[in-house]
């Protein structure tokens, strides 16, 4: 529990039957209980409201992520395109330039 061993729980035992005394403790405990329950509510709360929108960001980058790629695939079709015109064109005026 906490990383503490039962040596170390007993003290924290003693010295809160020493501050508190026997009849505050059992109340002190409560509070303490309560508080800490009240924590992990908040806590899975906040975990169930922000898991959703972390989510749908991480589809919108894969989204992005895609068009990224089919636009870069594109824009080398257009160079490679571009490429081989030009290298028709230039054959072509060699040629009529032979003749």
């Amino acid at each position: 529990m906490f990383g503490l061993g039962a040596g170390e729980i007993l003290i924290i035992l003693v010295i809160g039957f020493l501050l508190f005394g026997p009849k505050q403790l059992p109340e002190v405990g409560r509070q303490i209980g309560k508080a800490v329950k009240g924590f992990k509510e908040t806590a899975e709360d906040l975990r169930k409201s922000v898991e959703p929108e972390i989510n749908m960001i991480q589809q919108e980058v894969k989204m992005v992520e895609q068009d990224f790629q089919a636009s870069i695939k594109d824009a080398e079709e257009q160079i490679n395109a571009a490429g081989k015109q030009a290298d028709d064109g230039a054959k072509s005026i060699s040629q009529s330039g032979q003749a």
